[in-house]
């Protein structure tokens, strides 16, 4: 056999063997992995694959970093470092505070960008199925979520773009809808998702005594904004953990960039996994939208909430002003002796305390600018 078939041989040989490779890597992408200690113990489940280098912060804020791979087991090998150091608010407002400014938007302009990378994806309780081709049952989660912020008076512009198939090149495809919607210049872009490991439990939990999922982060490790994002990821489980503790399940820091190199607050949320009912994933939407409220904008109130709030403050404002004026008429009635003195004392008295307001009458009435 000649050089030249030889060769022709070998290249058909290995063309052959591509779709195989393919599939093969496919699987091991989208297979469950488990998280293991260093003496065995398990720590958590991951649908995808886990690399050397993955970073891990659980639910108690411990830290763990992966050391070894098995791919024919799905197993991979952490070393616990400790306990995650908290996130340094003074740090955060400096990284997190001028992106406001800068992005030429009024202090009440609150704007928060919604997608969905993996279109399909969907409950088995509530939609029949984990996957659902066209528009799944992750939007019914982005409508909620999108409805929840709405109430706290946060605008929020949701891309139901579909980036189908679900395979290794859907970021490439969902970039182009993260990039429009950053043209919005929002506060955070968030790329919402569900977990896809089999055990519901994982993610049950209760928070004010109703059932509900838990809700996992995700950072990518390989963009420029990884540090930061992984900031804004602890901002969150700290606020999550205050307010509605066992809300945010996890932090997981994975290989890849999840898009998230064009925003210094965007994040990947998954809500559940796809045993979880679906209706308790949209049921942590509510929790989850005071939790980006709270750090994006310091503040968990309704516009209906914060009136009465206005309103209490007033009330409060009012009697302390009640009170000291009958301090100052007990006061002046002392000090003055006669009801002719008291008048103009108190007449005095109320037209400091109220800086002009109430009291003198303007000596410069005639004078104006």
């Amino acid at each position: 056999m000649s050089v030249m078939k030889k060769w022709v041989l070998a290249t058909a040989l290995a063309l052959a063997l591509i779709p195989a490779a393919l599939a093969e890597e496919a699987e091991i992408d989208e297979a469950v992995y488990t998280m293991v200690a260093l003496d065995g113990t398990p720590v958590m489940s991951h649908a995808g694959r886990i690399y050397p280098g993955d970073e891990y912060i659980a639910s108690d804020n411990k830290l763990y970093v992966v050391t070894e791979v098995d791919d024919a087991a799905r197993q991979a090998l952490a070393q616990c470092l400790g306990e995650e150091p908290a996130y340094d608010p003074e740090a955060a407002r400096a990284v997190f505070a001028p992106a406001r400014a800068e992005s030429g938007k009024a202090e009440d302009k609150k704007l928060i960008a919604l997608y969905s990378t993996h279109s399909d994806e969907s409950y088995e309780k509530g939609d029949g199925t984990a996957s659902k081709e066209g528009s799944g049952g992750i939007y019914d989660v982005d409508e909620a979520l999108k409805a929840e912020l709405e109430k706290l008076g946060v605008r929020v512009t949701l891309d139901t773009t579909t980036h189908l198939p679900h395979d290794a090149r859907a970021y490439s495809r969902s970039r182009r809808t993260a990039e429009e919607l950053m043209k919005l210049r929002p506060d955070a872009l968030l790329d919402i998702h569900r977990d896809g490991i089999p055990d519901e439990a994982e993610y049950e939990t209760k928070v004010d005594g109703q059932e509900t999922s838990k809700v996992r982060l995700l950072v990518g490790r390989s963009n420029p904004n990884a540090s930061v994002n992984r900031e804004f990821a602890k901002q969150l489980k700290a606020v999550a953990d205050e307010k509605y503790e066992g809300l945010v399940k996890d932090i997981f820091i994975g290989k890849g960039d999840y898009n998230q190199e064009i925003s210094p607050r965007s994040l990947l949320l998954e809500f559940g996994t796809h045993t979880t009912d679906k209706e308790q994933a949209k049921s942590a939407t509510k929790y989850m939208a005071d939790v980006l409220n709270t750090v994006l904008y310091g503040g968990s109130a309704s516009a209906e909430g914060a009136a009465g709030s206005d309103k209490g403050a007033g009330r409060a404002i009012g009697l302390l002003i009640a009170v000291a004026a009958l301090g100052g008429l007990i006061y002046a009635l002392v000090s003055t002796g006669t009801l002719k003195n008291l008048g103009a004392k108190l007449s005095g008295g109320a037209s400091e305390l109220t800086g002009g307001l109430l009291g003198r009458e303007n000596e410069d009435d005639g004078d104006e600018e």
